[in-house]
């Protein structure tokens, strides 16, 4: 099978090696737009600035350049994956809306809303696709995994999420091995859901623990955080049962407690007293969770959909709230029933 991962990141890299390692004898090319960062890894066998320590193995072929050649460059693969943040998932759609194979994107978030309208809202990925590229075939692979890991062959589980069996059967084809097992799901909407707004409620996770708040705090927002992801769900047409799956609560788990995870990570560096800037300037990543808070609580609110872990997120990471505030704000809401639904609670 030829597999074509475009984006030369950590998570784009972790799944190009893991691919080229699959028993099945896959013929992998991870492209970079960047040809300065093709030729260093091309060197050390190693992508050092974002997966350093991890050796690329022989087989697989390292590409990259000018983005508009990438039709041509992708034009012999089974599957393409786009490795790239939610933000450059509609240019790297548009570019690849011809292409025979299918194509599967990793990114997890909302795109920014377009425009300046009052009741403007940012897309899910596969919306952004319906608009982008609306006859390629297309789907999401997502669930709980840190690239790091994946790249060193640790038992990992993912989905493959597409409303078309064979888009799903391609990623299986592809990635799915010794140490990687890769589920189908055809429930997209809600495996977009989790993995987007798991990134928002791991930044509160991160700012609890920093706090020192307590291991029953850390449950208590996990647990009434997935309540929210479930409503914003359904609003937005998804299956329930996803979210007790692995791109729902797994994802949501391992975000919010692993010391892998980038978004916990601006959360613990906020309650030290950092500002958003200097948390986001440490990673050295993309954190998305900062990125789509935003857009998450608008399209929430949009639906009249009651998401109170992520209101006070987006208030924190926007100045209006200090840490300790915004703890306070959520402990001090009025007493509810323990519902999922969309009515809100």
């Amino acid at each position: 099978m030829k597999i074509m991962v475009i984006g030369a990141g950590a998570w784009g890299t972790a799944l190009a090696v893991s691919a080229a390692r699959n028993p099945a004898g896959h013929h992998v090319t991870l492209w970079a737009r960047d040809g300065a960062q093709v030729r260093a890894m091309s060197a050390a066998r190693e992508n050092a600035r974002y997966l350093p320590g991890i050796a690329l193995p022989p087989e697989l072929r390292l590409s990259g350049g000018d983005t508009r050649e990438l039709p041509r460059a992708a034009a012999s693969a089974d599957l393409i994956v786009a490795a790239t943040p939610v933000a450059g998932l509609r240019a790297t759609l548009a570019l690849l809306a011809d292409s025979k194979a299918p194509l599967a994107w990793l990114c997890k978030g909302f795109e920014q809303a377009q425009g300046g309208a009052p009741h403007a809202f940012g897309l899910l990925p596969h919306e952004v696709a319906r608009q982008a590229a609306p006859a390629l075939a297309c789907g999401a692979l997502s669930g709980p995994s840190f690239a790091q890991e994946v790249a060193r062959g640790q038992p990992t589980a993912l989905v493959a999420a597409s409303a078309q069996p064979h888009v799903r059967q391609a990623m299986v084809a592809a990635f799915h091995g010794p140490a990687l097992r890769v589920y189908g799901n055809g429930d997209l909407p809600g495996v977009e859901t989790g993995g987007a707004v798991k990134n928002v409620l791991a930044i509160a996770a991160g700012l609890a623990d920093g706090l020192h708040l307590g291991l029953n705090a850390r449950a208590a927002l996990i647990t009434r955080g997935l309540a929210e992801t479930a409503r914003l769900g359904a609003a937005l047409g998804a299956q329930p049962e996803t979210f007790m799956g692995l791109s729902g609560l797994g994802d949501l788990v391992l975000t919010a407690t692993g010391d892998l995870s980038r978004n916990r990570r601006v959360g613990l560096l906020l309650a030290e007293g950092k500002t958003l800037q200097q948390a986001v300037q440490s990673l050295g990543h993309v954190a998305e969770g900062v990125y789509s808070a935003r857009t998450v609580l608008q399209r929430a609110r949009l639906l009249g959909v009651d998401m109170p872990i992520t209101e006070n997120v987006v208030a924190l990471l926007d100045g209006q709230l200090k840490p300790a505030e915004a703890v306070a704000a959520l402990m001090g809401r009025g007493p509810k029933g323990e519902v999922i639904s969309n009515s809100g609670h």
